[in-house]
């Protein structure tokens, strides 16, 4: 038992501590994905959507505090009880995806480690079993001398965690798993090898045959049935290969003008997800850097999810000399985590990626 319970501990802690480190890398990501389970249709909390972003700072923090605390033996009942309560939260969160797909991906591990709902539910049991076996064997839970320095640690390492929080969210992600990241070819992330694996569906075509329902199955071909048609379900049986990039689409009034940007060697993107909640101190500094772009030869256009209402306000507003076109909102977001913010890319490849407080570290 008392090596059981070793092993747990350092299990335990080291899983905490990644997984909390992954998503303070990219708390405005994880405060994304709380936004989704806050959403109608999922938990119905949308009055907690815009505290997500501080939610989501708490919730990493005090993950790595509690990986912290049970590695060094510190508070041990309240860091068990502390575990008992998350563990239990985020296993009935993973369950209630997974059963009801409501989210395809818990965020557990950031953009890191991409699970799918009954990944995620699979690993907070595990994580739930290792935790029972630490509460059956407190007593083993010894604390790593000296003893009078654990809250020391303690202090310092929340310290950090606030100062590296408010550093990535002034700033970008110190490490990027996004499929955006600098060096990535936009086309290339878009194509589809060949041989790639294809999703299977199956289709439940329902039809009146002389008063009575009658169910034929397919695999997407329309069946030879002699009587009425009255509706067709369909259902994934396996999911074929989703390339990393697969909601990218440069678009205006219609028209798909991505092959043409992808195409440029020397394009500056601004990126703004939603116009009307991008910091309007940004759009000063991108103004200033947009206008030194084109002075230099590049291209400029701007990236939105917002309506043309929306576009002309801020384009007036701050006097910008390039035009916006439409992508997808969650594309966006992905792509950056600044709103706004910008890009650089040569012939699809991006070249740089910044923050608009640090638009002006940009090489031309």
């Amino acid at each position: 038992m008392k090596y059981l319970v070793w092993f747990s501990r350092v299990f335990v802690s080291v899983l905490f501590l990644f997984s909390g480190f992954i998503k303070l890398n990219d708390p405005l990501g994880f405060s994304y994905k709380l936004q989704e389970y806050f959403s109608e249709g999922v938990l119905n909390m949308e009055f907690l959507i815009p505290y997500a972003l501080m939610l989501s700072v708490l919730i990493v923090i005090f993950e790595i505090i509690v990986g912290i605390t049970l590695l060094l033996g510190y508070l041990p009942k309240i860091t068990l009880w502390s575990l008992m309560g998350m563990i239990l939260f985020f296993t009935f969160l993973t369950f209630y995806s997974a059963y009801f797909n409501k989210v395809t991906d818990c965020g557990c591990f950031g953009d890191a480690l991409p699970l799918t709902p009954w990944e995620s539910f699979t690993k907070d049991v595990i994580l739930l079993i290792f935790i029972i076996v630490l509460f059956l064997g407190k007593k083993y839970i010894t604390p790593i001398q000296p003893v009078a320095i654990h809250k020391w640690i303690v202090f310092v390492a929340f310290s950090l965690c606030l100062w590296f929080a408010y550093h990535v969210l002034m700033h970008l992600p110190a490490f990027d798993f996004r499929a955006y990241k600098i060096g990535t070819n936009i086309q290339e992330g878009m194509e589809i090898p060949e041989g790639a694996p294809e999703a299977e569906f199956e289709y439940q075509w329902k039809f009146d045959v002389n008063g009575e329902e009658k169910v034929v199955i397919t695999s997407g071909d329309y069946p030879q049935v002699d009587g009425k048609f009255i509706k067709v379900d369909t259902e994934l049986i396996k999911e074929g290969y989703e390339p990393p990039i697969h909601d990218f689409a440069i678009e205006k009034e219609g028209v798909d003008h991505t092959a043409t940007f992808l195409a440029k060697d020397r394009l500056l993107i601004v990126v703004a997800y939603n116009l009307s909640k991008s910091e309007a101190p940004g759009f000063a500094q991108i103004k200033k850097i947009t206008d030194k772009a084109l002075s230099e030869g590049y291209t400029v256009i701007g990236l939105t999810a917002s309506v043309p209402e929306a576009i002309n306000r801020v384009k007036e507003k701050h006097q910008l000399d390039f035009d916006f076109y439409s992508t997808d909102e969650t594309a966006l977001k992905t792509i950056v985590r600044s709103n706004p913010g910008i890009i650089t890319l040569n012939k699809g490849t991006i070249t740089d990626k910044l923050h608009w407080n640090d638009v002006e570290d940009l090489n031309f």
